[in-house]
């Protein structure tokens, strides 16, 4: 019998309180360093981050961030053991783990980044939201943009793209390191905005297989 989502018809009405409010136009994003600039894609070193996590057995892209984000919303509100309420942030990290879900299917972890007052201790989330922190250390990746709308057809497309850039770059042999991630999408506005969008494609590789020290 298919899942029933009773919350899914609200969650665009939270997307757009949560990425059009006035906060979350001035939101805070993770820090980091551009090391190596192609002409379709860069390499950036990022500081030490922690994200809240939600993992999804959904088999769609699209619902599992959807869906994902719901619950990371609820924590953003005050779903959380200490009422915390805290700033939205960008981008919504969806990560993506092939064969890892139902039936060998994907498995996906939306992920929100924690503003820097939370980052040395994370609200607890309350438990029937299957949160968890995720404690990334300094490491560097690759980032390919795109615009229009991040689907379940398209993402495929472009981290496609993005394998055969680095497969022709000295970025090689360097990627998915050490991360069990094939990759991530990174969206980074409403869904209530159709021109002008902007997403990424994220694939962790490894900067010193290219001569490049992670600082």
């Amino acid at each position: 019998m298919e899942r029933q989502h009773p919350a899914a018809p609200l969650l665009p009405v939270l997307l757009l309180l949560a990425l059009l409010s006035p906060a979350a136009r001035g939101s805070e994003s993770p820090q980091y360093a551009t090391v190596h600039v192609e002409s379709d894609f860069e390499v950036r070193h990022y500081r030490d981050t922690v994200w809240m996590s939600a993992p999804s057995d959904d088999i769609s892209f699209h619902v599992a961030t959807k869906l994902g984000f719901h619950r990371l919303f609820q924590y953003l509100m005050g779903a959380n053991l200490n009422s915390s309420r805290i700033r939205m942030t960008t981008p919504i990290l969806t990560s993506i783990v092939p064969g890892a879900g139902p039936l060998h299917s994907s498995a996906y972890f939306v992920r929100l980044y924690l503003p820097v007052e939370f980052q040395a201790s994370p609200p607890v989330p309350l438990p029937e939201l299957n949160l968890h922190p995720d404690r990334w250390p300094g490491h560097c990746v690759a980032v390919r943009s795109f615009s229009g709308y991040a689907r379940d057809h398209n993402v495929v497309e472009e981290a496609e793209k993005l394998a055969v850039s680095l497969s022709r770059s000295p970025w090689g042999n360097s990627t998915n390191h050490p991360s069990k991630s094939a990759y991530s999408i990174a969206q980074y506005n409403s869904p209530f905005r159709i021109i002008g969008r902007v997403n990424e494609v994220w694939f962790n590789v490894d900067c010193r297989s290219a001569g490049v020290e992670a600082y």
